[in-house]
């Protein structure tokens, strides 16, 4: 199958382009989006995995977002990036609005574009709390859509909607992912902060799945707050 990945350079992603261009199983073009996040240190990342894959990749310059899209600590400086676990009520903070609508109408466009048949994203089972755009009900309507918005109906996949993060690090470990080349700090900074929702989810992601962490963090220890006391 000919398939436009939603590549971003983080974790979950990056294990979804290997999970598709492993063995050759399908034709593979890499999209990253640039909607002015604030850790867009990560598209760096993004066209470091594509071109060890020797997979097209480009990306949409859609910076003007940033503007049209705030009240997002990813979109908006003057909102704190909340610390914590991926599933709390703060993490809303870093919900940027119809994002996934936008960046996959996007994808849906560089597939029609170039004649391929699906858009696949990363939209794991811990997402669904926090993101409404990662839910299985808004993407299977939003690929009734994409199925009449050219004569070129496009499938939209989601392989790993139902896998845990664990599990993904599992399917990356099994893949061979250098997991160094990825990127995930919503801070946004040189160096994981090990404090921000996506930075906790990730370290406990690699402790679920008994995979050993490369990355480095500043606080490599705050996750152990975020744990809930085991009950008596």
């Amino acid at each position: 199958m000919k398939v436009v990945v939603i590549t971003s350079g983080g974790l979950d992603s990056t294990v979804l382009l290997h999970h598709h261009h492993t063995g050759k199983r399908d034709e593979v073009r890499a999209l990253a989006i640039d909607y002015g996040q604030r850790h867009r240190r990560e598209l760096g990342f993004a066209e470091i995995n594509a071109t060890k894959l020797n997979v097209p990749f480009e990306v949409a310059n859609v910076k003007s977002l940033r503007d049209l899209l705030p009240g997002s600590s990813q979109t908006s400086s003057n909102v704190a990036v909340p610390h914590g676990r991926y599933d709390e009520e703060s993490m809303k903070a870093t919900v940027v609005p119809n994002r996934n609508m936008i960046l996959l109408s996007i994808a849906i466009g560089h597939a029609i574009a170039h004649k391929f048949e699906a858009v696949s994203y990363a939209a794991h089972a811990g997402d669904h709390a926090i993101y409404p755009d990662c839910r299985e009900e808004f993407v299977n309507a939003l690929e009734q859509a994409a199925l009449l918005a050219d004569w070129i109906p496009i499938k939209i996949m989601r392989p790993f909607v139902h896998t845990t993060k664990a599990g993904i690090v599992k399917v990356g470990d099994g893949l061979g992912v250098n997991f160094l080349s990825t990127y995930s700090c919503y801070e946004g900074g040189a160096i994981h902060c090990g404090k921000c929702g996506t930075c906790v989810e990730r370290i406990m992601a690699f402790k679920e799945a008994g995979v050993p962490d490369p990355t480095k963090y500043l606080d490599s220890d705050y996750w152990k707050h975020c744990v809930e006391p085991a009950k008596s």
